[in-house]
Parts: structure tokens; sequence; C-alpha cells
């Protein structure tokens, strides 16, 4: 069964804009849960710019469905996760001036680093991802590091879905796609895990939950976003039951 990963960094960016207590990423994190919500993500950046150390901290003593910990391939970040212990760590790419993260970790140019990475997590008895490009040599790096699980960068498939018009059968949408479908076929060829994120929402995202054993998806903004209006129950239900229509439907 797929599985949904809830995002809820912009839970605290939407605090840290007035620097105060208020919303609460934890109690985010609950109602999450409470929608449906398999996981819960979090990127703690080294300019904590949303998620806080605290945030962190709070979440691995009260939240009850499984912790991902985003986050850069850094001493601080290593010692962060192997005292915390989340369920998996997401090693990604992480730079100063972006908004978002805009691209894959390039594991391939720095396999000794992200390998050292892997296998302090390891001993640390967590599972590490590593968030890449739809790109076979990329896996194969991955795989070659001795990551578990590799999470395929869904963005430049859904920023394609938007600019035609939201039509999941044009052709830019398609090769899009099927880079994807590749790249998880061979995640899974060499034994890892495939997961897929990034900018998906409740427009694009059931393509992407169709493929091929597709284990988890991990999307935060969209969630937020609706939860303004709907709240985060109803925005993760509304979710999971797209990724649940869309892996019944392509078996």
């Amino acid at each position: 069964m797929i599985e949904l990963g809830v995002n809820i960094d912009h839970v605290a960016t939407l605090r840290q804009a007035r620097r105060t207590h208020e919303p609460d990423p934890v109690w985010a994190a609950v109602e999450a849960h409470l929608g449906g919500a398999d996981g819960i993500t979090v990127h703690l950046r080294e300019d904590r710019r949303h998620i806080q150390d605290e945030d962190v901290r709070r979440l691995r003593e009260l939240v009850h469905i499984k912790l991902n910990l985003e986050m850069a391939a850094t001493k601080e970040m290593i010692d962060i996760a192997a005292r915390l212990k989340p369920e998996m760590a997401m090693l990604v790419p992480e730079g100063r001036e972006e908004i978002t993260t805009e691209g894959g970790l390039d594991v391939a140019g720095q396999a000794n680093k992200i390998k050292s990475t892997v296998a302090q997590l390891a001993a640390a008895g967590i599972v590490t991802s590593v968030f890449i490009d739809a790109d076979v040599r990329q896996v194969e790096a991955a795989a070659s590091v001795g990551a578990k699980v590799c999470e395929i960068h869904t963005g430049p498939y859904a920023h394609a879905f938007h600019a035609k018009g939201r039509d999941p059968e044009s052709a830019a949408v398609i090769t899009e796609l099927e880079a994807i479908r590749t790249a998880g076929e061979a995640v899974r060829a060499l034994g890892m895990r495939f997961n897929a994120g990034h900018a998906l929402n409740y427009f694009n995202v059931q393509p992407i939950a169709a493929l091929p054993r597709v284990r988890e998806l991990h999307i935060g903004h969209a969630i937020v976003a609706r939860s303004v209006f709907v709240g985060m129950r109803e925005a993760v239900r509304e979710m999971k039951s797209l990724l649940r229509e869309a892996a019944t439907a392509s078996r």
C-alpha cells in the first residue's frame, strides 16, 4: 500500500514569520496523523529558517508515526540525527539562497562524502534516503554508497504538468513521468525502496502515485496550503484518498 509522508516545514514558516509560538508544528503533525498520514517529514536547515532544533526534539518525543528528517550531509546534522534517531534521514542538497530545494543531490559527484554519512547514520540505526533527480547514474551511485531508499525528485514533472495546462497526456509531462518511472525501476532493481516527492499537489499527484511499486510520497506545501481552508486533518485525508485511488486503479 502506498504511503503518505506529510512535510510540515511550512507550518513552521508561518510561525517564524512572527517569531512566536504558533502555529505549532507538533500540533500539525498530530493533526496530520489523525488525517491518515503514515509519516512526518521535516527539514532542519542549516540556517534554521523554519523548523528549529526544539521542534525536531519534540516531534521525536511526541509523534507516534515514523519521522523522516531531511538534512544536509554535515557533521552537525549527522550528530543531531544520531542523537534523536528518526526512522529515516533523507540527504538533500542545501543552498542558503534557495527558496526550496532546487534539485537532486549529486551522489555520483560526492560519493565518498555521502558514503561516509550513510555509514555513520547506519551505525546509529537510521535508514538513509537520498533525494536525487530521475537519473539512472545517480540511482546507481546511491546503491554504491549504501543508501536504502531513493526519493526521486518530481519537481520537473510537476512544473511541466502546470506549464502544460494540467494535461497529463502532453508530451512534456509524459517525458518527465517516464523518466521517473525508469529511475524507479532502477531503484527497485538495485534493491532499494522507491519513494518520490517535490512540488506534488492535488492535481498532479495521481500519475506519480500510479507508478509501479512506488512506496511513499512526501508532500508538504500543497497540504499545508489546503489546510488553511479546510484544516490539516481534512487536507491530509483528501490527499491520502487520491493516493489510494490512483494506486488501486493502477493494479
